[in-house]
């Protein structure tokens, strides 16, 4: 189980997108998506198999029944990941928040909760919600 253990870079990469795609009544197939072609099509996931996506997604799942779930994830996620690694956790996150065009609320919650958690400045934070905005405009 995930909680008995610590998670690599990519595990937390993942869970940080499962954690905002999770915080919903349930994972769309919008938001799987997203998550499936970052993890195909970034350099940080290169050596990252679709067999280690399908268990990291599931360990993260079952970290969130937990009763503190989120905050453990968090704390989880925070240590996986080196300072340069933090950001784009946090572009990932932002990724899958717009897969829904940022409407659900409790998406938008996870997403400051996990800036707040990765201890990202807010100019940056900014930067990144901003930048993946603009990418997601619909005519």
């Amino acid at each position: 189980m995930l909680a008995e253990t610590s998670l690599d870079p990519q595990e937390a990469l993942v869970c940080t997108m499962v954690l905002v795609a999770a915080a919903g009544e349930e994972i769309t197939d919008r938001e799987i998506g997203v998550m499936t072609g970052l993890v195909q099509t970034l350099p940080v996931f290169r050596d990252f198999s679709p067999d280690r996506l399908a268990v990291a997604t599931d360990r993260a799942v079952e970290l969130l029944r937990e009763s503190d779930g989120l905050a453990h994830a968090g704390r989880l996620i925070r240590d996986a990941l080196p300072p340069r690694l933090r950001e784009t956790a946090y572009a990932l996150a932002c990724e899958v928040a717009a897969a829904d065009f940022f409407q659900d609320r409790e998406s938008v919650s996870v997403l400051e909760a996990v800036r707040d958690e990765l201890r990202l400045d807010a100019l940056v934070a900014a930067a990144l919600e901003r930048g993946v905005r603009a990418r997601y405009q619909v005519v």
